[in-house]
């Protein structure tokens, strides 16, 4: 499991640049990303190396924010790996909220059962 942060920002030049700015300068490496415009903002979710120095760095520049856990996996580089894993959590009846890949491949996944999608990642042999 990971912790993934949301935030809104507004819709104008520098302020994912603010964002960034603000984790380098607390020394946190942002592991995957996603945005998503909005009228007049965007939404920005998020995973870091370090998620209590990320708190630190959104607090610094007045930016609020929400967490959730999500999973962080492995899907071999293979026709049908994604096609297992969705079929899978369908047939438990879990639902795929969210889906983004990290910087280095693996998948972020957003589920209705996080704890039943773990047990079936790990049935699979995803890590």
């Amino acid at each position: 499991m990971a912790t993934e942060f949301s935030v809104w920002l507004e819709d104008h030049p520098g302020t994912l640049a603010d964002l960034a700015e603000a984790m380098a300068k607390n020394a946190v490496n942002i592991l995957a990303i996603h945005a998503t415009p909005c009228p007049k903002q965007g939404i920005v979710q998020f995973i870091t190396n370090h998620p209590d120095a990320a708190m630190e760095a959104l607090s610094d520049i007045g930016l609020d924010y929400t967490t959730r856990d999500v999973l962080l996996l492995t899907l071999t580089n293979e026709p049908g790996a994604l096609a297992r894993l969705a079929r899978s959590l369908a047939t438990a009846a879990i639902n795929i909220n969210a889906l983004y890949i990290t910087m280095n491949g693996q998948i972020v996944l957003d589920v209705s059962d996080i704890h039943k999608a773990q047990e079936i990642t790990m049935a699979l042999g995803i890590r």
